[in-house]
């Protein structure tokens, strides 16, 4: 009957249209874009939306789009999300996205915040249906997966956000339009630094066996990742730590604080990145012969380096975590602290410290006496969630959405292809997906999905 109305609603006015869709179908919520008429909704019409993995961030999502109709959720975990499920009672409930999929032909959008290496798989199930995502950070789990988002979302026309808030926030527009007005001179150095992780790493030996937790559906929280026994270690937050689930503190921070230089210095892919890893010394291999194909190490630097852009010169962009942080520079003010988390720009003419909410030359007196330029890039005056969904109704481009995402989230992740590979330059080439000096690398770009979860 549903299906009768739409193919109906082109010889119908609005009105009667309503009218008809509410006689007929007075208990079911139709999805928003039928109303909206060509290409966008009405402003006053809400969207349908459904959330994956909504015990964490999914739930600080789903609050900022309350606004909206949250009509299914679902989480593997059902105790964990219970008290999501409570705020939202109207909502149909799942532990299999799939079967939410299928099932409820009235979503318009779905938000994604399941573990990192779930989020291309879920995001793609969607798109497919040509459902406009929220994705959390990082887009994806491999490089590869981010160009097959990318894609997917440009040949469908799909509204598209991936959940690194601070995108839309007037820091990453500041930096931009000091760095266009020269206000430190062409950039050819960024220190970019986290004290994250704040979970474990450098576990080497998989945890035996337990009983699952009443609620969880083991099975279907492993997803695409390689079968395993479950353990308490794993979740419901240190799964980050992990390779088969996570991305480690590059993979969580990374695309917060790596994406202001790299929209303000108009980067995309790097040539090449090296990288290397701290660790305590195992008094059996004192060579660090063994490899840690569990988890990530304690703290790691890596290093991009990124070609001329146009008139902007080369760039060597160095990432820092795990307490590892640059030099402190001399012109920071003894008086004032290193940020945890944080940006040093280097330029020709002076430097430029950045966190938090914060951006400033230094020293002071810099800053003091530079006469800042007019603000001449758009501003978002709401929240991320907010954004997408506006740009959801008006089918606008979105702030982060994933043909900006994706590339930024490759280069993330490339970062640690490197880990794999400690004190190897790998050479990327972008166009092919691949890294140029090491086969064996490349393998560590691609998808090997479980049976039963490639697209």
């Amino acid at each position: 009957m549903k299906t009768k109305i739409k193919k109906e609603a082109k010889r119908l006015s609005r009105r009667k249209f309503l009218e008809r869709a509410a006689t007929v179908s007075a208990f079911s919520i139709i999805p928003a874009h039928v109303f909206g008429g060509p290409g966008r909704m009405a402003p006053s019409d809400k969207l349908n939306i459904a959330g994956v993995g909504i015990g964490g961030m999914g739930n600080v999502n789903l609050e900022n789009m309350a606004t909206e109709n949250i009509v299914a959720l679902c989480d593997v975990d059902w105790n964990y999300a219970g008290k999501v499920f409570e705020k939202y009672p109207k909502a149909k409930r799942y532990k299999d996205f799939r079967l939410m999929l299928e099932k409820e032909k009235n979503i318009d959008a779905v938000i994604i915040a399941t573990p990192d290496h779930a989020h291309a798989v879920v995001s793609m199930a969607a798109m497919e249906l040509g459902k406009d995502v929220y994705t959390q950070k990082p887009l994806t789990h491999l490089v590869s997966e981010a160009r097959s988002l990318a894609g997917i979302a440009q040949k469908k026309q799909l509204v598209t956000q991936m959940g690194n808030q601070d995108h839309s926030r007037e820091r990453i527009r500041l930096m931009t339009e000091w760095l266009r007005d020269g206000a430190i001179g062409p950039v050819h150095e960024v220190h970019t630094w986290t004290d994250r992780p704040v979970w474990p790493q450098n576990i080497y030996t998989r945890p035996k066996g337990m009983p699952v937790t009443e609620g969880l559906d083991w099975d279907l929280w492993l997803g695409p990742a390689p079968a395993r026994q479950y353990n308490k270690i794993y979740l419901p937050f240190t799964w980050r730590g992990w390779w088969d689930f996570g991305t480690g503190a590059l993979g969580d921070m990374g695309c917060h604080i790596i994406d202001l230089p790299y929209t303000a210095l108009n980067l995309k892919y790097p040539d090449s990145v090296n990288a290397s890893y701290a660790m305590p010394i195992d008094p059996n291999d004192i060579w660090q012969k063994k490899e840690n194909n569990e988890t990530y190490p304690l703290a790691s630097m890596v290093t991009y380096n990124f070609p001329a852009r146009g008139e902007m010169p080369p760039v060597k962009l160095v990432w820092y975590d795990g307490g590892l942080m640059p030099s402190r520079p001399e012109e920071l003010e003894q008086s004032r602290k290193m940020l945890k988390n944080g940006i040093l720009l280097v330029g020709e003419k002076g430097k430029i410290i950045s966190g938090g909410d914060m951006i400033r030359l230094i020293p002071e007196t810099a800053m003091q006496a530079y006469k800042r330029p007019p603000k001449t890039l758009s501003r978002i005056t709401v929240t991320h969630e907010q954004n997408w969904i506006k740009c959801c109704k008006d089918r606008k481009t979105s702030s982060s959405h994933f043909g900006y995402a994706g590339p930024l989230t490759e280069t993330v992740l490339l970062g640690n292809v490197a880990l794999r590979f400690p004190y190897e330059k790998l050479e990327f080439d972008a166009e092919k997906i691949e890294i140029k000096n090491n086969p064996a690398a490349t393998e560590y770009l691609q998808t090997h999905y479980r049976e039963g979860w490639s697209w």
